[in-house]
């Protein structure tokens, strides 16, 4: 225990490697004792250290430790904290989803013991999660419950950081009242309770909103309060003032001593005081210079960072638009051929199996599915949940997209056999069902900053029926994206099925391509 709790001041200190010592030794201690509720707590506490320094292979590991402890100890509090912690790293690693897996296993649990300081960060970490997916709607939600238990409990701390998750909500929507009004509000409470990071963040984010309403000295003002707050944070400042102080008395004891000298020296004193003087002021301005040097530099970091993102998120052309106009237009494509996938029984795996290991073998199967579809020039338009979605045929109109479609899902079907055939026996194998149709669609950008790239219609409405209707291992295709693919792949003619809202649909199950085709990416 002694150990572990010189682990914790060490961390709080922000003394990361002497807190790694200290819970280390702690956990040999609890090894020897055979102490497990014990173990389960020291786990989670490295594996909060190593997400500190940034090690997220050892993060991963230990909070997977923790969880397999409580789960065999059925310790349900230590289990949901040792999940909501793993779901609060895959947030900061901007894996929203994987993080809301696990914040929806925990919750109920923090719920069901009526932990409401954990249920209040559960909601938070949620409204974190859905704000990085741009679902601004439930994150406000999630956010302003969390708010309101957290001020019941005199908890401000986490209060400060969801206010300005709240105010991101509110500039998005271009509310500015409301937005400064959460900013400020964060800076009061951080003011009031002496929480110093806290403070400079809420500095920062005054100063990003003022900069994006246009008020640029407003904006330099708060950044410079952040700047020299942070400053005075790290002792800085005091460094400073005292090395100022003790240069000054030095200059007054030197210009005492040379009062008593004569005059020739006097006038040689006063030129070198000119000059250093000069020297003094020459400096400043360098200085200050190289201030806004950097400061430029952080700026283009931050826009070259922005930008990649962007490119992460939407296509380039539309990227393009929306920096230069603010907007992107929707548009109408004609022909878009749309594919979707599901994995079988998927909700049953996952009650089998740990989330850590849930969440990461779902990430390798997506993995190998953006590879595909880059290979054949298509565009991934999201995931949800186990679901994959797709769509060839956009940004740019291709008159092969259909084909193109075709071939990648039919090596999507191979990479999940081959894992398959690899995992046969461990319960970590999946089977998946295909669908695949092709029509007009509406495409455009969904959110004000945390954007979305998605498609709309009747076309992809039917894509997913045409997934709900296939079968294990099968890509099942509408009569539409068989008349584009029929001279490249051997397809069986499923019949006509009852399609909701569409009435009865021919559909075909694809074989392969004619061994006398081949394609030319």
């Amino acid at each position: 225990m002694g150990y572990r709790h010189q682990g914790y001041a060490h961390e709080q200190k922000g003394d990361l490697s002497k807190a790694l010592e200290s819970f280390f030794k702690a956990l040999d201690i609890s090894n020897a004792r055979g102490d497990k509720r014990e173990l389960g707590s020291i786990y989670t506490a490295i594996a909060a250290v190593y997400a500190g320094m940034g090690n997220k292979q050892n993060v991963k590991r230990y909070y997977t430790n923790a969880i397999e402890i409580f789960e065999g100890l059925d310790d349900k509090i230590g289990y949901a904290i040792a999940i909501e912690n793993l779901g609060d790293s895959y947030l900061e690693w901007a894996q929203p989803d994987s993080a809301l897996i696990l914040f929806n296993m925990s919750g109920p649990i923090f719920k069901a013991q009526n932990r409401k300081p954990y249920l209040a960060y559960n909601l938070g970490n949620k409204g974190l999660a859905f704000a990085q997916k741009g679902q601004e709607i439930q994150a406000e939600e999630n956010i302003s419950e969390a708010i309101s238990i957290l001020e019941e409990l005199g908890d401000y701390r986490p209060i400060t950081v969801y206010l300005t998750y709240m105010s991101d909500i509110y500039a998005d929507r271009n509310d500015w009242d409301a937005a400064f009004g959460y900013s400020l509000r964060s800076l009061n409470l951080a003011k009031q309770y002496g929480l110093k990071a806290e403070m400079g963040s809420a500095y920062l984010k005054l100063s990003e909103l003022y900069e994006r309403t246009g008020y640029a000295s407003a904006a330099l003002k708060y950044y410079r309060n952040y700047i020299a707050f942070r400053d005075s944070v790290q002792n800085i400042t005091s460094v400073q003032q005292m090395a100022e102080k003790e240069v000054a008395q030095k200059q007054i004891e030197l210009d005492l001593a040379n009062q008593q000298k004569r005059t020739q020296k006097i006038v040689t004193i006063s030129i070198g005081t000119a000059l250093f003087l000069i020297f003094l002021l020459a400096a400043g301005l360098f200085r200050r210079n190289l201030y806004i040097k950097r400061t430029k530099a952080i700026i283009e970091k931050e826009k070259d960072r922005s930008d990649r993102l962007l490119l992460n998120i939407l296509p380039e052309e539309t990227a393009q638009e929306l920096k230069e106009s603010g907007v992107v237009k929707a548009n109408k494509f004609q022909s878009v051929t749309v594919l979707f996938t599901d994995f079988v029984a998927f909700t049953a795996h996952s009650e089998e199996v740990g989330p850590e290991v849930l969440v990461n073998r779902l990430g390798d199967y997506f993995t190998a599915f953006d590879e595909i579809i880059e290979k054949y020039g298509l565009e991934k338009i999201k995931t949800v949940g186990d679901s994959y979605m797709c769509a060839g045929g956009l940004p740019f109109p291709i008159k092969d997209h259909a084909v193109k479609m075709v071939h990648g899902a039919l090596e999507i079907l191979k990479v999940v056999e081959e894992a398959k055939a690899d995992r046969k026996g461990s319960g970590l194998a999946f089977d998946i069902r295909i669908g695949i149709n092709t029509g007009p669609v509406v495409a455009g950008v969904v959110g004000s900053k945390k954007f979305s790239y998605d498609i709309w219609g009747d076309t992809v409405n039917v894509a997913s029926r045409m997934e709900s209707m296939s079968e294990s291992g099968r890509i099942n295709i509408s009569e539409f994206t068989y008349e584009l693919v029929k001279n490249e792949f051997n397809c069986t003619y499923r019949g006509e099925f009852e399609v909701k809202n569409r009435g009865k649909m021919k559909m075909y199950f694809v074989k392969g391509p004619h061994s006398k085709k081949g394609h030319q990416l």
